[in-house]
C-alpha cells in the first residue's frame, strides 16, 4: 500500500494509471472498524485499484469537543488497510485542505435541515464540502458510503448529481456487531455499562414498534432520544448515551414485510 501525503502526488499516480484502470475511493475520518472494512473489500470486489482517505475533519463537527474526542489511530488503521490490500492511502492535512479557511462552502438546503442537520447545524455543509473537494481531488469512478449513515449519502448522491460530478455513489449495507449494534467510532468511547445500553438501543430501535412505543422504551430505559422518525419508508434513530451519540436507521418497508 502507497502511503500519499501531497496532492499532486496522487495527481501524478492518478494521470499514470491506465485510461482502463477503474479507481474505487472511501473516504473516511479514521478510526476504522469492520464497517469500514466491507467498504473496501467492496471497492476492490469492483475496482482495478482502491484508495482510502484517512481525514477527521473539522468542519463537520458542531460541537468542538466531539472534534477534540474523536478517536485517532492512525498506525492501527494503516496496519488494517494493509491487510485489506488496500492499494493507496490518501492523509492529508487540514492547512491543505482548507487553504481557503473555509470560505467556500457546499451547502444543501431542504433535506439537509432535518434530522441530523436539524441537530447538528452546519454538520452537513462540512460534509458536503470535504466530499466534493475529495471527489475533485481523487476523481474516483466510484465512492462507497455506509447505510448506516444514510442521510449523508442521498445528500452526497444528489450533490454528484447536480454539479455533474463524474462519480457513481455507492450504498453498502450497515454492518452490526453481534447485538445488533452498528459498528461505529464513537462505540469505542462508550463504558462497558454505556455498552450494554447502547445494545439495547439496537435492541428496542429493531423490534418493529412504532415510534412512539420505541422513544417510550428507549426513554425507560435510560438513554436519552434526540428523534426517533419515520421518513419516506426509513425508520431514523438518533440517541445520546453519556455524552456519545449513535445513529441508524433501515428501510421500515423491508422491514415489516
Amino acid at each position: 500500500m502507497q502511503i500519499i501525503e501531497n496532492i499532486q502526488t496522487w495527481k501524478e499516480i492518478r494521470n499514470a494509471l491506465n485510461k482502463t484502470d477503474r479507481i474505487g475511493f472511501v473516504p473516511t475520518m479514521g478510526n476504522l472498524h469492520p464497517g469500514h472494512l466491507s467498504l473496501t473489500q467492496t471497492s476492490r470486489d469492483e475496482n482495478t485499484c482502491t484508495l482510502v482517505s484517512l481525514f477527521v475533519n473539522p468542519t463537520q463537527f458542531n460541537n468542538p469537543e466531539d472534534f477534540t474526542h474523536y478517536p485517532r489511530t492512525l498506525e492501527q488503521d494503516l496496519d488494517l488497510l494493509r491487510t485489506a490490500q488496500v492499494d493507496y492511502c490518501f492523509i492529508p492535512q487540514a492547512e491543505t485542505l482548507y487553504l481557503d479557511n473555509y470560505r467556500y462552502q457546499i451547502s444543501e438546503n431542504l433535506h439537509s435541515n432535518d434530522l441530523e442537520g436539524a441537530c447538528r447545524p452546519g454538520h452537513f455543509t462540512g460534509v458536503l464540502t470535504i466530499v466534493m473537494k475529495l471527489l475533485q481531488i481523487i476523481r474516483p469512478h466510484t465512492a462507497y458510503f455506509g447505510e448506516k449513515d444514510y442521510q449523508q449519502y442521498a445528500l452526497i448522491e444528489g450533490m454528484t448529481k447536480a454539479f455533474f460530478i463524474d462519480t457513481n455513489i455507492t450504498l453498502c449495507p450497515t454492518i452490526r456487531e453481534p447485538s445488533g449494534l452498528a459498528y461505529s467510532s464513537r462505540n469505542n468511547r462508550l463504558s462497558p455499562q454505556q455498552r450494554q445500553q447502547a445494545e439495547q438501543f439496537a435492541t428496542i430501535f429493531h423490534q418493529g414498534n412504532s415510534c412512539t412505543q420505541i422513544e417510550k422504551d428507549l426513554s425507560q430505559a435510560g438513554i436519552l432520544v434526540e428523534y426517533i422518525r419515520e421518513k419516506e419508508n426509513r425508520r431514523y434513530a438518533a440517541v445520546n448515551i453519556g455524552g456519545v451519540r449513535l445513529i441508524d436507521n433501515y428501510q421500515f418497508s423491508l422491514r415489516s414485510a
